[in-house]
């Protein structure tokens, strides 16, 4: 039962190790914000290379030793929490990290506040954009987790939408990208109005040239990562939804959508969730009065002979094995999906319902039929499906009474054409009346009746194999005959039930 609240550490769930992403952007910062100060800062840029990049180095060093410390906190989090709390934890430690440096060339260096401003905002840039790409990557592996496991967040009342974030973080890369340059240029004009030749004006619209260029590349080569791994995460939620409902049009109703992300997408999988639950409780009561139509149906016939139980029975698992023997023939394998086999077998019992329609002087005669009582007894499969014809056609073609009508019509007709009611010949019988006949004839065969004794198995089988290609389909004789060593062990265990379908209903 999902808790929606704890479960093992997401980063595990990343292929990549999620220490050596954090470290590299860690590690990257340190080298950009020590470029960074030294284009946009006329202090900075008077500082050894030593003095700039040593304090730089020691506090991003220091935020990164935090960070990971706070990383089995944040693991500890609830699952709808650990992403916003990632970001802010990753943007507020990069922030002081900014004051604490200000604060340091402030003291030791004197710098002006303005310098320290531009330290604090230099960090705060690479502070947002570091955090919005493990953010981003967090949620990933926030994702596969919850598929692994089964578990779900718990949606916040008021999500924040995924437009918007996207939105908020479109106009901060614009105000940062505008910002960054803006404070490039400014600097680079204080250096430009000092120059007198214009040989060192054209070298300094040079410099100038570099050091835009330099800022764009940083900032788009970040806005391309995180807009990028943006619309992998958008391609994952996308894609989970959309083999979740394909499953479902198979009518594999027990899949669920992962709820993983704390937004529309999130509420959308909650509430398609909710749908599938209830449409699978709905299709499971209609399973319950399906079965409980075929029960009563197929009881009729019963109470009119007293083999009828046992034979219901019987046929019903010799179909139920051709079926699954044939699901991987490429003849078969189209139609016997494991839903239209599930129909097939429950429909099975109701192919002699419409022996409640014959005369019992008929129907009971202790010896063969006559030809007159021979046609009336033929009039039973149809006998059958005119009775379940009003329901059928409410019920639409697609229900479960069209496979019960199917194998009711046709388990009398013959490969050849030589069958009834209506004389269909190969292909034109459908797949379910072809297993019935199969397996109607080979029970027949081995029952003993008032006017004839129990054929042996030997028998039958010799009988259905001469009927290859005549009476039964090829395929199906040949799927019989592997797999008659089960028919045997079917008839034997349910030689004599005479109310064995109902029981085992």
């Amino acid at each position: 039962m999902p808790c929606g609240n704890m479960v093992k550490n997401d980063a595990e769930a990343d292929p990549m190790n999620f220490r050596k992403i954090t470290s590299i952007h860690y590690g990257t910062s340190s080298v950009l914000l020590a470029i960074y100060g030294a284009q946009v800062c006329p202090f900075l840029e008077s500082l050894s290379v030593f003095q700039l990049t040593v304090p730089i180095f020691l506090t991003i060093g220091a935020l990164y030793c935090i960070r990971l410390q706070l990383g089995a906190w944040l693991d500890s989090r609830a699952l709808n929490n650990r992403v916003k709390t990632q970001f802010q934890i990753d943007f507020l430690l990069f922030i002081f990290g900014g004051i604490a440096l200000a604060t340091f060339n402030a003291l030791v260096h004197q710098f002006p506040l303005v310098s320290g401003f531009k330290v604090v905002f230099g960090m705060g840039v690479m502070g947002f954009f570091i955090a919005c790409h493990l953010a981003l990557h967090r949620e990933h592996n926030l994702f596969t987790l919850i598929s692994a496991s089964g578990d779900q967040i718990i949606l916040d009342k008021a999500p924040f939408p995924l437009t918007r974030k996207f939105s908020v973080f479109a106009c901060v890369s614009m105000v940062i990208l505008g910002s960054v340059i803006l404070l490039v240029v400014l600097k680079d004009l204080a250096y430009i109005t000092s120059l007198a030749s214009d040989a060192d004006l054209t070298k300094a619209a040079i410099h100038v040239a570099l050091e835009i260029t330099f800022v764009l590349a940083v900032v788009l080569t970040y806005l391309l990562k995180i807009i990028s791994k943006f619309g992998l995460n958008l391609q994952v939620l996308l894609n989970s939804q959309r083999n979740i409902l394909m499953q479902v049009a198979k009518g594999e109703l027990s899949a669920r959508v992962p709820v993983a992300s704390n937004d529309e997408f999130g509420l959308i999988a909650k509430n398609t969730n909710h749908t599938i639950a209830s449409l699978q409780t709905q299709t499971f009561e209609l399973t319950k009065v399906r079965d409980a139509t075929i029960l009563a149906l197929s009881s009729l016939a019963e109470t009119r002979d007293n083999e009828t139980g046992a034979h219901i029975l019987r046929t019903q698992k010799y179909v139920a094995i051709l079926a699954e023997h044939l699901k991987s023939h490429p003849r078969f394998s189209a139609y016997l999906t494991d839903a239209q086999v599930e129909l097939i077998v429950k429909s099975a019992p109701l192919h002699d319902a419409g022996k409640v329609g014959i005369p019992d002087a008929i129907l009971l005669k202790p010896g063969p039929l006559n030809d007159e009582e021979y046609k009336i007894m033929q009039q039973h499969p149809m006998i059958g499906s005119q009775a379940l014809q009003s329901a059928r056609e409410q019920l639409g073609s697609n229900s479960f009474l069209s496979v019960s009508c199917e194998i009711m019509e046709t388990h009398h007709e013959k490969w050849d054409g030589s069958g009834y009611p209506r004389n269909l010949r190969g292909e034109d019988i459908p797949i379910s009346g072809r297993l019935m006949a199969l397996a109607d004839v080979y029970d027949a065969l081995i029952s003993e009746r008032v006017y004839k004794k129990a054929f042996t198995h030997e028998k039958a089988r010799d009988i259905i194999i001469e009927g290859r290609g005549t009476h039964f389909d090829p395929d199906i004789v040949e799927a019989f005959m592997e797999l008659q060593d089960e028919f045997q062990q079917i008839a034997a265990t349910f030689s004599k039930a005479k109310t064995a379908f109902r029981a085992a209903s």
